[in-house]
């Protein structure tokens, strides 16, 4: 764009500063270069005369500059009496294309004149020149080239030249700019007559003539694609098939060319041709063509080209089929068996797997394969047959080996022995690996832990989303390998299971499997989050495991991210085989977010996201806080009962106080020597007579008025505040009233103090201060008499305190006190005897 821009400029500057001449302007300056084109990257010399009628001043030396565009150029200056010329020199011209100017130093700069130099390189000879005729509805000949990697940056002419041998005719043909290929009309050659052709490329630094080429125009056909009429059996020869063709239509008026012709084959069950085509030459059109070697009783998909000595081929012709003629199949099938059921069942279920060797062939297209326990198959051995590659039945455990036969309709195959071996419970495979090598190759590799009695590997394997086990397909592989390449179709995206069985002597060894995707993504779903339970500030999140047929590729892991609406992002790993993650240290105040993402090798992607929060209390501390409380009531109960067991004599004493009964006492036992000092004993098993009763001593006046005693009889509840009716008494240490372990069993009332000398009159004998009755209670104060046993065995009553209206007394008698008999008696007969 500068330089279109400089170049308007230098011409408007020209035809301003111009001197008219016959009404003609003429430029300023003179410019004289060495070439207005030159190759790229030359020198370049241009020498630039001012006019005298342009000079400011005739006769004197002017300043003359030059600019190459707009970038300043020194020059060397010569001085004349007659005007101004001034010389410059471009070491190397890089431009393709410039502006050189000549501008006399003034105010402003005047243009004198100006030049334009282009540069550029000479053309290359055209390379790879070929023709080709067509001979199908217009007869031509179509000649093309290359014209050469390099960019010469200016024009090149190119012209077409032949000539005609026979007839000494020459043609040229000039072709447009940017041109490289022309077709010659049919008037302008002859199809079987010699002629020479080349290419000439001319441009302004020069020329270039391609390499001539000679050729017979008919040779240099390509014909179209010829059409195979049919394809059958050769009768009597197995192996043969027989082609009829013929050439398009176009083309079926060439009946005498001798052609060549290419044959190839693929079977029904191939999707790739057979790599070397079969060259059949100088064959005349619409004459058949035999092809043999072919397998027997086999589906074939044939196709043809031709071409006239070392013209092109012509595209391949549509396909058609034949089938050679049958014969029984040859040799040997690989076999694969599998055995399976119960130890303790006399049947096995066995599962043979079969294929074709590199040396077997069916020689049919229809071949069926049968299963025998006997060599010679007949009905009563045939324990099998398929027109597969699997079949299952069940055979004795001793069962040693069948035998697997390939038929068709022209005979049986010879019997292929397979051994039946039980299965060995040795693991010897590990560490199995698969990885892809294309969208139908994977690479297997294992290790062997002991490969000392190996003979070799089989593997296996199948797709895993599909249950059809004729779909099961096998390798071997030698015992000192450890890798091997399975192919297969393998559809991308789906899993497939591959397992190594190691082979031995005498049986087939435990497997290693591993699971295989020939190409992998994303998976098709994320499973939902669901929480299972929740704690302080920790929260258990799980999910089901992703479908098998939705995974689309191995699970490499689970992310799961969560935060809230002040924290960041966290992010929490799951192994493949856990499915669940643990939240921790959160907050309980806060709503939470989380989503999930799952990977696989080929891609990852990422679930909905879910809301939650955890609960001040959730249903685990409360649980926790219940069964705390329970254990710690029921640890109370348990000590409460233990203490009421370990107590139940005070308990029983508090509840059900024990009652003495007088006949059954101790008390007449006692002694004032032995008592005097008595302190309770917890190891007697009788009732202590300490805390069973005691006896209260009251000082009473000599008479006791109705009133006190009506006094004394309402205040039976409680005898604490009789001043000192107990005193002296050795039998109740650290007695405390009525609320004491024992109930007092009687009071005796004195008329005078405790240590005063024995009242004259007797003693006032009161009920006990028991709440339930001793005997039967009586409200009466006198004194009742005691049968006693006599010293004989009679019964007899004896009055005591007094003289008592139901005793009788003996004649001439004086009553007699036996204390042994009433211990109560003793006591204050002791007493009293202190007080002596």
């Amino acid at each position: 764009m500068i330089s279109i821009w400089m170049s308007v400029i230098v011409m408007l500057v020209a035809f301003v500063n111009g001197a008219r001449n016959e009404d003609v302007i003429q430029p300023c300056a003179n410019i004289r270069t060495s070439s207005s084109v030159v190759p790229l990257g030359s020198p370049v010399t241009a020498t630039c005369v001012i006019r005298e009628d342009c000079l400011p001043v005739s006769g004197q030396a002017v300043h003359i500059e030059w600019r190459l565009d707009d970038r300043f150029i020194p020059s060397s200056p010569v001085a004349s009496e007659s005007g101004g010329i001034s010389e410059v020199v471009i070491p190397s011209f890089n431009h393709t294309r410039a502006f050189l100017t000549c501008c006399l130093q003034a105010s402003p700069v005047q243009v004198a004149g100006g030049v334009e130099i282009r540069a550029g390189y000479p053309p290359e000879s055209p390379k790879n020149l070929s023709c080709q005729t067509n001979l199908t509805t217009s007869n031509t000949l179509t000649c093309s080239w290359d014209a050469g990697q390099l960019e010469t940056h200016l024009l090149t002419q190119y012209t077409l030249h032949t000539k005609i041998w026979d007839s000494n005719r020459n043609y040229t043909y000039k072709l447009p700019t940017g041109v490289h290929h022309y077709t010659i009309p049919r008037s302008d050659f002859v199809l079987f007559s010699e002629m020479e052709i080349y290419v000439e490329a001319v441009n302004e630094l020069g020329e270039a003539v391609s390499v001539p080429i000679i050729l017979e125009p008919v040779s240099a056909t390509k014909f179209d694609p010829p059409k195979i009429l049919k394809v059958e059996a050769v009768p009597k020869r197995y192996g043969c098939l027989k082609l009829s063709w013929s050439l398009s239509h176009h083309q079926a008026w060439i009946r005498n060319f001798r052609l060549n012709l290419e044959v190839q084959f693929k079977t029904a069950d191939s999707s790739q041709w057979s790599e070397q085509p079969i060259l059949v030459s100088r064959i005349k059109p619409t004459r058949p063509v035999d092809q043999c070697r072919l397998l027997h009783g086999t589906q074939y998909f044939a196709q043809i080209r031709v071409r006239y000595q070392q013209s092109p081929w012509s595209e391949w012709s549509s396909s058609q089929s034949g089938v050679t003629l049958e014969s029984a199949p040859t040799g040997r099938l690989d076999s694969w068996v599998k055995l399976s059921g119960d130890h303790m069942h006399k049947q096995i279920n066995i599962h043979l797997f079969w294929k074709p060797s590199k040396q077997f062939r069916p020689n049919s297209r229809n071949v069926s394969y049968i299963v025998s326990v006997q060599k010679l198959p007949g009905v009563k051995g045939k324990v099998c047959s398929s027109m597969g590659n699997y079949c299952t039945f069940q055979l004795p455990r001793k069962a040693k080996k069948v035998y697997l036969s390939a038929v068709n309709a022209a005979g049986k195959s010879s019997p292929n022995e397979v051994r039946i071996y039980q299965p060995k419970a040795l693991k010897v495979i590990s560490d199995i690996t698969a990885t892809p090598r294309d969208d139908r190759a994977l690479l297997v590799q294992w290790k062997s832990v002991d490969t000392s009695s190996i003979i070799g590997y089989v593997v296996e394997w199948r797709p895993l989303l599909k249950t059809d086990l004729s779909l099961t397909r096998f390798e071997f592989a030698n015992r000192n390998e450890s890798s091997i390449i399975i192919t297969g179709s393998f559809e991308p995206y789906k899993p497939y299971g591959i397992s190594v069985y190691p082979r031995f002597k005498d049986g087939i060894g435990l497997p290693q499997t591993v699971n295989a995707y020939s190409r992998q993504k994303a998976p098709s779903v994320v499973p939902k989050i669901r929480i299972k339970k929740t704690w302080k500030s920790h929260i258990e999140l799980t999910w089901d495991e992703i479908p098998l047929d939705q995974r689309n590729g191995i699970i490499q892991g689970y992310k799961v991210f969560y935060w809230d609406e002040k924290g960041p992002i966290n992010v929490v790993s799951a192994h493949p085989k856990e499915r669940r993650v643990v939240l921790k240290d959160l907050n309980t105040v806060s709503l939470y977010e989380a989503f999930m993402m799952v990977s696989t090798f080929g891609g990852s992607i990422n679930g909905s996201t879910i809301h939650f929060e955890i609960e001040p209390f959730d249903a685990v501390t409360v649980v926790m806080i219940v069964i705390a409380s329970g254990v710690g009531m029921s640890l109370l109960v348990i000590f409460i009962v233990m203490t009421c067991f370990s107590n139940h004599k005070r308990l029983k004493g508090r509840f059900w106080p024990d009652v003495p009964d007088p006949a059954n006492s101790s008390i007449k036992r006692w002694t004032s020597e032995s008592t005097q000092d008595t302190h309770p004993s917890w190891d007697n098993d009788e009732p202590n007579p300490i805390y069973l009763s005691h006896l209260s001593f009251l000082d009473l006046p000599m008479k006791l008025s109705k009133q006190e005693d009506d006094l004394w009889l309402n205040s039976a509840e409680d005898t604490s505040d009789l001043g000192d009716s107990i005193c002296g008494s050795p039998f109740i240490p650290g007695y405390s009233g009525s609320n004491s372990y024992s109930v007092p069993y009687a009071t005796v009332i004195f008329s005078g103090p405790c240590r005063s000398p024995p009242p004259k009159e007797p003693h006032v004998y009161l009920r006990s201060e028991s709440t339930q009755p001793l005997l039967e209670a009586q409200e009466s104060f006198s004194p009742k008499c005691y049968h006693n046993m006599a010293t004989d065995g009679m019964p007899r009553e004896q009055c005591f305190f007094g003289p008592c209206d139901d005793c009788i007394a003996e004649e001439g008698a004086d009553p007699v006190v036996l204390w042994d008999d009433f211990p109560f008696l003793q006591a204050l007969a002791l007493n009293d005897t202190q007080n002596d």
